[in-house]
């Protein structure tokens, strides 16, 4: 059974920043995609970054430059940088490990203006 755990979340002011980790239990990620998504109040769930097994990442047009997503395949976890951090970043923050289907439990991030 796949286990996904995000941490890191909270509140922060505008131009601020968060470092949101992902540890994943039970299934190695190593060769593997992770993503990270996040929901915000009456909005649909939409990925934000993702990262291929080869260590190649994507991201959403609207945190272009301003996140960075990383891996750590000994330590089975994936991280996501968030710098410049804007109000409308506000969610609830979600891994999502696309091989297993398996979602984390999700992580607030609130920025103040």
């Amino acid at each position: 059974q796949v286990q996904l755990v995000e941490s890191g979340g909270g509140l922060v002011q505008a131009g601020g920043s968060l470092r949101l980790s992902c540890a994943v239990s039970g299934k190695r990620i190593r060769l593997n995609t992770i993503s990270w998504y996040r929901q915000a109040p009456g909005k649909e769930r939409g990925m934000v970054a993702e990262v291929t097994g080869g260590g190649k990442a994507n991201y959403e047009d609207s945190v272009k430059g301003r996140f960075t997503i990383s891996r750590d395949d000994a330590k089975n976890t994936v991280y996501l940088q968030m710098n410049s951090l804007k109000p409308e970043d506000t969610a609830v923050y979600y891994c999502y490990y696309p091989g297993w289907r398996a979602w984390g439990q999700g992580t607030q991030v609130t920025v103040s203006s």
